[in-house]
């Protein structure tokens, strides 16, 4: 079954401990929600350093989420329903983890 890579990009995260503890409680009730189909339910990033021709991290990825299911489009429903996409300015980048053999 193909995994899809959901990836954490911007986000202001809330200023207070409280609504940041309520967020965290969202976040973890959306990973409860999806059972056996979140391989790795997140890894958080530190900070960015981007290199190339532009080496500067516009929206760097803050984290990212694996889920195990049949299509796109069930990983993009299940990325609709990300309490990250409650935060300003935040955006989920989704694709599909291809093989390299």
């Amino acid at each position: 079954m193909p995994q899809f890579i959901i990836s954490y990009h911007g986000g202001k995260h809330p200023e207070t401990d409280a609504a940041r503890q309520a967020h965290f409680g969202k976040w973890k009730d959306w990973v409860a929600g999806m059972g056996a189909t979140a391989v790795n339910p997140g890894t958080p990033l530190g900070p960015v350093t981007v290199l190339g021709a532009n080496d500067t991290a516009v929206n760097a990825m803050s984290g990212f989420t694996t889920v195990e299911v049949d299509t796109l489009e069930a990983a993009l429903e299940i990325a609709r329903a990300c309490p990250f996409l409650d935060l300003e300015d935040a955006t989920l980048h989704v694709a599909e983890a291809k093989s390299m053999g």
